[in-house]
């Protein structure tokens, strides 16, 4: 049995406590009865996912968490007190950031990149925020226009870092971000270039894309970031407007504008225009 993981069981038998659930070598776990229903039948496969109780027992349970062992998740704090921080992962017990892991001091309310790993001394299952210490940075299995999954997590005056592929450290620079990308977003990427260092430059469209963009698409996306999303132009408002906002000719902005809806990346309104996000 995989502790900290999605596992396939089978039902064993029934007890006033739940169920339990055994795998091919017949090891034995408990399903408690709030996650039991009563069109299970002895013999059946079910899915669950395995973590300590309260009293450091192993038990099953059918929620699913918001992050697997070896992996890594952009989580909240409940709870940061005198023995650490207890983030919600989506499971009853909160999932512990001891003060060894934290880089920062960890405070209520707040997210944070964690990592979920088991701790040899007490065997539980516990996040870090040290996240250096666990990506990969040597021998990286990717080239330049790979296609890549990304975790954003910490927006820096250089732009948007990312874990990629839940092996890797990439930054998404900011003149390479032309749509509203937020901190725990999962989305998807392409390689720009691998570094020395073994950190990843990532744009979020294929590579190339950029060149079809024109300078003047680019100030309108460049506005549009800067206003939130939304400025209150379209192809009909008067040319000293429009020159006040994106510093574009009248001829210039309606023609980028055509360009940028055609790429889908704005969505055009009576009102005004707005960024669209991606998935």
């Amino acid at each position: 049995m995989e502790l900290g993981k999605i596992n396939k069981l089978y039902i064993a038998r029934f007890t006033d406590n739940g169920l339990y659930l055994v795998n091919s070598e017949n090891e034995e776990v408990l399903l408690p009865n709030a996650y039991v229903t009563a069109d299970l039948e002895i013999g059946e496969q079910m899915e669950v996912f395995l973590y300590t109780d309260s009293e450091d027992r192993i038990v099953a349970t059918t929620l699913k968490p918001y992050v697997q062992f070896e992996e890594f998740a952009y989580l909240q704090v409940k709870d940061a007190n005198k023995f650490g921080a207890f983030m919600d992962w989506g499971l009853p017990k909160d999932l512990m950031v001891p003060f060894d892991e934290q880089t920062v001091k960890m405070e209520n309310d707040n997210w944070y990149l964690v990592f979920l790993l088991l701790d040899e001394e007490t065997d539980r299952l516990i996040g870090s925020c040290k996240i250096n210490e666990f990506v990969f940075t040597d021998n990286i299995d990717l080239k330049e226009g790979d296609e890549v999954d990304l975790l954003l997590y910490d927006l820096t005056d250089l732009g948007m870092n990312a874990i990629v592929n839940n092996m890797y450290k990439g930054l998404i620079f900011e003149s390479d971000i032309h749509k509203i990308v937020n901190p725990g977003e999962k989305i998807k990427g392409f390689v720009k270039k691998v570094r020395e260092d073994g950190k990843l430059d990532i744009s979020l469209e294929p590579i190339g894309y950029k060149n079809s963009i024109d300078k003047n698409s680019e100030r309108i996306l460049a506005a549009l970031k800067k206003n939130e999303g939304y400025i209150e132009l379209t192809d009909k408002s008067n040319p000293e407007k429009i020159n006040a906002l994106v510093g574009l000719s009248k001829k210039a902005f309606k023609r980028s504008l055509g360009n940028l809806y055609k790429q889908k990346l704005i969505n055009i309104t009576p009102e005004g225009i707005n960024l669209l996000q991606k998935d």
